[in-house]
């Protein structure tokens, strides 16, 4: 374990920047893939809950320029509903069919000559509504006599799971100290800079339907075989296309594929491709946005501050639909629910619950804001009760460093790590001490200041086995069952030795492709500018599973150790053909410096491209047995990435990195601003690949989370309608996030991938918003105030400090 140090070899500049900074960036509505692409509108309902009792397109189609226009009907009489990730009685389709379940649904689509004409036509579309009443309130969709979103359901529950793991009451019995939380945790989005995109193409063949489509998709594999089953088609036939640039994702677009069927039967009516690009507004009323839950937390603590037992009721509000890949927040982190401390006992039950909002999808942490909101209060409130500092409490239950592999009761298998001296080395770069000694300071003087710590663990490398959880194990087919942390690469060496590096993980601007080039330098011994990384896919061509993206930090820990293999089989390829240029034996030779030369001679060498083109121009002169292939494709699958068992354990994610933070913030006593003083943050990602690119995820989990925790929130009325627009939705900006930021970095390398490296892209997106939630609870301790609920702001400080018993669950 060493801290952060600067890796020669490896580049601290993106080699991505130039293009986008020249304008010369490649992204979907940059470019035209298909000649006479028509365009299209999509027709929204101003509704939360209603029946279509009729759709009137006539006006609509007659307009000047519209090719097609379609409606419930159509997407009814040739799409069937998405697979879902279990079995329940709600249909989900791209439309609503017989009803509309949040305001923004689509309900039709206008293709025309250009985006105008088709506006202005899509507002011929006559529809009748029969209002329903809206529900938005995921406690109240509980209720037996709520509102029924789906008729063909016995309630507003799509799925409804209880584990447990170990002797539960046994520990409640026996504890000192029994404490109680409940918290809820708002509804954000990720709020891209690129919205969704789609140019898709029904091509009707002699053999069947096949769609072509072009889309700004963050997790295109999982989403083929959904699509092709809404579409009716082979998956084979479904080929998705993904540009090399895309404005951000942070999960949402993956949400993006009901508008690839849509937009796909758009063109089958068409008779032409269609495109379609999301404006701002639409994509706020109805893209996708992280689950909003409500969770109930107990704890059973002895008298010394040991938590030895969890109990965890957790309810997500999906929306209108249980869309793909949720129930994913419920269970992404089922495998570290105990979070950072060894608690020998969990019983938790699992919700997911229908009500009259935009369905849910992947937000950046996607599942940790959620839990560690719930577990990091809970810390604080038991350290409370205990006496005992909120540090101090976490000091005591904190894995060892000494217990990894740790096994915890749910099936993680916490990797590697060292969480005492992560959270001494936050304790030191914060200056711990002082911070309380000038809070009680500030406190004399009548001020609200307050210091948070968060301690979290960070998965990364997504088992997809999670997803069964939602099933009862007596229900899985034996045989069908689902797992896997599996990603590819191919990589292949031209006759001039250029090194092409094909990746499948479909980045968003994380800097993929630097970390690929380097990583091939490395391994082939060549300079930088002889690797060249293609991060653009096709699914025809791209080699990938369903499992493969860049979803869950993925690429460090998975899709480096497939480059790390693939680079391998080739480097021995090269050195035969080199030591056959030398006339000595392979195992006398090394890669170095964009050669193939002698170890023991350094001077006697051939040049890596000269070795290359032996392969290419003179194979007959290769050793009898060596293959003539400078191309390699390499597939790491980590055999710790199992299905699910049979008592619901589950390792969820491959590898286990580590946060610890802190905030400290301000409250003005007059006009109740809260302002984030300070955020001092330790990670430890495994090995650091870049750390350039590592700090630029720090800093961007950071303003991602300080949004959730300070600004954001998808407030809905309880008439059903939402927040729409910037003007209501508020993101920090760069005066928002001037605040001092120490960063520092811990290495413990996993032993389960290649180089030892971990995700690093979501930590702070979980630990910041409880972290400040945390801080500000204690800057309003004196004044008897809880904090339970995010997001905080002045208007919600205010009602805190204004209530009539000064104290108030949000």
């Amino acid at each position: 374990m060493t801290a952060t140090t600067e890796r020669p070899g490896r580049p601290t500049a993106r080699i991505e920047d130039p293009a986008l900074l020249t304008g010369r960036g490649r992204f979907l509505d940059d470019l035209d893939p298909l000649p006479g692409t028509l365009t299209a509108a999509v027709v929204r309902s101003p509704h939360p809950h209603a029946r279509i009792r009729g759709v009137c397109l006539d006006r609509a189609r007659r307009h000047p320029g519209v090719a097609a226009v379609i409606g419930p009907d159509e997407v009814a009489a040739t799409l069937r509903p998405f697979p879902l990730s279990l079995k329940t009685p709600m249909p989900y389709y791209p439309t609503g069919t017989d009803k509309v379940r949040f305001v923004g649904e689509p309900v039709a689509v206008v293709v025309a000559a250009d985006r105008y004409l088709a506006e202005d036509a899509a507002e011929l579309v006559e529809i009748d509504y029969d209002p329903l009443p809206p529900l938005v309130d995921v406690e109240k969709a509980l209720l037996p006599d709520a509102p029924r979103l789906h008729e063909g359901a016995d309630s507003n529950v799509a799925t409804d799971r209880t584990f447990e793991f170990g002797d539960v009451d046994g520990h409640f019995a026996t504890a000192d100290h029994v404490v109680k939380g409940k918290y809820t945790f708002p509804r954000y989005s990720s709020t891209p800079m690129e919205c969704y995109a789609v140019v898709a193409h029904w091509q009707d063949e002699a053999d069947g339907p096949g769609i072509q489509a072009w889309a700004n998709f963050h997790g295109p594999f999982s989403m083929v075989p959904v699509l092709a089953g809404a579409l009716g088609v082979p998956a084979s036939r479904v080929r998705l296309m993904i540009p090399a640039d895309n404005g951000g994702s942070f999960g949402i677009k993956a949400g993006i594929y009901p508008y690839v069927a849509l937009m796909a039967l758009a063109s089958k009516h068409a008779g032409r491709p269609v495109r379609w690009t999301e404006d701002r507004i639409e994509h706020m009323l109805a893209s996708s946005a992280g689950s909003d839950r409500v969770m109930w937390f107990e704890a059973a603590v002895s008298a010394d501050g040991e938590v030895r037992a969890l109990r965890a009721d957790l309810v997500d509000n999906v929306g209108a639909y249980l869309r793909p890949p949720e129930p994913s927040t419920l269970y992404r982190c089922f495998g570290n629910i105990t979070g950072a401390y060894t608690i020998d006992a969990v019983r938790i039950r699992s919700r997911a619950v229908v009500t009259n909002k935009t369905p849910t999808g992947l937000n950046r942490g996607f599942g940790g804001q959620q839990l560690y909101f719930g577990l990091e209060r809970l810390m604080d409130q038991i350290a409370g009760v205990c006496g005992l500092d909120p540090v101090e409490l976490r000091q005591r239950n904190l894995v060892g460093s000494a217990d990894f592999p740790y096994a915890t009761p749910t099936g993680g298998v916490y990797d590697s790590g060292d969480y005492q001296r992560a959270l001494d080395m936050l304790l030191k770069n914060a200056d711990y001490q002082a911070l309380r000694e000038e809070q009680r300071a500030a406190r004399e003087r009548g001020e609200y200041y307050g210091i948070g710590v968060a301690t979290i663990v960070d998965p990364s490398a997504t088992n997809i086995g999670y997803v069964s959880l939602a099933t009862p194990a007596e229900q899985r087919t034996a045989g069908r069952g689902k797992s896997g942390s599996t990603e590819h690469v191919r990589v292949s060496v031209d006759l001039n030795g250029v090194v092409s590096v094909l990746l499948g993980t479909v980045p968003q601007g994380q800097g993929h492709a630097t970390v690929a080039q380097a990583v091939v330098a490395e391994q082939l011994g060549l300079p930088l500018d002889q690797v060249r990384p293609v991060v653009e896919m096709d699914t025809a061509t791209t080699p990938w599973t369903v499992t493969s993206g860049s979803y869950s930090s993925r690429f460090a820990p998975l899709l480096t150790s497939a480059l790390v293999e693939a680079g391998e089989k080739l480097a021995e390829t090269v050195k035969v053909a080199g030591a056959t240029l030398l006339d000595v034996r392979r195992d006398e030779v090394e890669l170095a410096d964009g050669r193939v030369r002698v170890r023991a001679e350094p001077e006697r060498s051939v040049l890596f491209r000269h070795a290359a083109g032996l392969v290419h121009w003179d194979p007959g002169a290769l050793p009898e047995g060596t293959t003539a292939r400078l191309y390699e494709e390499a597939a790491f699958t980590p055999p710790q990435a199992k299905a699910a068992r049979r008592n619901d354990q589950i390792n969820s994610s491959l590898c286990y990195g580590f946060v610890a933070e802190l905030a400290t913030v301000t409250i003005d006593a007059e006009t109740r601003q809260l302002r984030l003083e300070k955020v001092v943050t330790v990670h430890d990602p495994g090995t650091i690949l870049n750390p350039t690119l590592l700090e630029g995820q720090i800093h961007g989990a950071l303003a991602h989370a300080m949004g959730g925790a300070m600004f954001e929130e998808m407030r809905y009325t309880d008439a059903g309608q939402p927040t729409a627009t910037f003007m209501d939705y508020l993101c920090p900006t760069t005066a928002e996030t001037r605040y001092a930021l120490n960063s520092d970095h811990l290495e413990t390398p996993s032993p389960l991938t290649r180089l030892g490296a971990k995700g690093c892209g979501e930590g702070s997106s979980m630990s910041l918003p409880v972290a400040i939630a945390n801080a500000v609870a204690d800057a309003l301790a004196p004044a008897g105030v809880d904090i339970t609920t995010l997001p905080l702001h002045g208007n919600v400080l205010n009602e805190l400090l204004n209530g009539t018993d000064n104290e108030r669950d949000l």
